[in-house]
């Protein structure tokens, strides 16, 4: 049951069983999905300043669905009622992390102070004119340096959300105080995994979909693909046929697959990968500064003799060719899959994923996005992918805000 729609008519008794029982924030949530609903093409103008169209839209449906969700989430946890959260915000995905990380928590966080990624001041900017104004909420972004940002606001808060590096997290965190919750969010390698008896043609499908998500441009895209050595050609020849379809384009294009990349220290980056790789080149490769046109390019190697496995924000294909299963299991179970558990993607390979599901979210036959929920906890089991820490307590664990407050800082039930 969705308790914002059944039940809203009586908004005023819903309203005194949420933790801040306030009316006003009630319909705030009603009145910002009506407005991503009739002012959609506003949202998108601002969005598609960072991403591509397709992304956008897909994080605006993402966000209405969170919304629709948020009251349900909220009762279901039923965390203590907080003075201030504080949260550094990632460099993409900026509607749905407003969403998250802001609108849902002003059901139980009294002010939300939210400092945006310097890569996206602009853009978090003007979504949050956009966005102020229909909800009223006590969200503030706060454009300030980080150092202030820290000493003035972060440090006063009952709650820090960091979204970036470990190690940058680990600093900020021994500058807190033990009684803050500190809430962490970075990095998985997101291991995609196809088996002998899978659909190739999907699993290409579904591979493309989430790698090119956003050109790239996004945390739950797999760093590393492996594929049977029985299957390697036929499924490369399967990809290669599929990318030569795609189309380059604005970000603001509807029908472009993908897009320039926003980060020009990401073309950098890639540039160099791709001349230490280029043996191992079998598509695309080709990168032009003046767009920032950066071609969905495949590199091919052995597990026996792989290529380095990196974060990318953009079109990179690591595929790898395995020779057993216990090979792979092998391979999965080195510090740089276990301390960067997130996500893992598993197509027709049974008996890899228990050994997955002991640290990661698995997603089998689908993507990590189809298998998403904002309302829910997300995440995995390494330490480099998510945590929680409070007092000296340090839990490596899918996160939820609203759960993990109620876990950590205390819970009405």
């Amino acid at each position: 049951m969705n308790r914002l729609n059944d039940a809203f008519p009586a908004a005023g008794d819903l309203a005194t069983e949420l933790p801040l029982p306030d009316t006003e924030r009630l319909d705030a949530i009603s009145r910002l999905r009506d407005y991503l609903r009739s002012e959609r093409r506003a949202i998108l103008e601002v969005l598609t300043e960072a991403a591509t169209f397709q992304a956008a839209e897909a994080e605006i449906q993402a966000s209405e669905r969170a919304l629709a969700g948020a009251v349900d989430e909220v009762l279901r946890n039923q965390p203590v009622v907080l003075d201030h959260l504080a949260a550094f915000m990632p460099s993409n995905v900026l509607l749905y992390s407003y969403i998250l990380y802001a609108v849902i928590p002003s059901l139980y966080i009294r002010k939300i102070s939210l400092r945006p990624s310097s890569y996206v001041k602009g853009p978090m900017e003007r979504l949050h004119e956009l966005l102020s104004p229909q909800h009223r909420l006590p969200i503030e972004v706060l454009t300030c340096e980080q150092k202030t940002f820290v000493d003035q606001v972060a440090r006063e808060a009952d709650v820090v959300v960091f979204t970036g590096t470990f190690g940058n997290a680990d600093k900020l965190r021994k500058s807190l105080s033990k009684k803050q919750l500190f809430i962490f969010f970075g990095q998985g390698v997101n291991p995609f995994i196809v088996g002998p008896s899978a659909d190739l043609d999907k699993a290409v499908r579904d591979l493309i979909q989430v790698r090119l998500f956003n050109s790239g441009q996004d945390c739950m895209g797999p760093d590393a693909i492996f594929v049977p050595e029985s299957h390697g050609e036929a499924f490369l020849s399967k990809l290669q046929a599929e990318l030569g379809k795609l189309t380059f384009g604005s970000r603001k294009h509807p029908d472009a697959d993908y897009g320039p990349l926003f980060y020009g220290s990401a073309v950098d980056e890639i540039s160099k990968y791709l001349l230490e790789n280029e043996q191992r080149i079998v598509h695309g490769g080709a990168v032009r500064y003046s767009t920032r046109h950066v071609e969905p390019t495949v590199i091919f190697s052995s597990l026996r003799d792989r290529a380095d496995i990196v974060e990318f924000f953009g079109p990179i294909f690591n595929v790898i060719s395995y020779a057993s299963v216990e090979e792979l299991v092998r391979e999965l179970s080195l510090d740089l899959y276990t301390e960067r558990a997130l996500g893992a993607s598993v197509y027709a390979v049974p008996e890899i994923e228990e050994f997955l599901r002991k640290r990661h979210m698995v997603s089998v036959d689908c993507t990590l996005f189809d298998i998403e929920d904002g309302n829910s906890p997300f995440g995995g089991y390494g330490r480099m992918a998510n945590y929680a820490w409070c007092n000296g307590d340090l839990r490596i664990e899918p996160i939820l805000l609203s759960r993990t407050i109620a876990r950590m800082k205390g819970s009405r039930s």
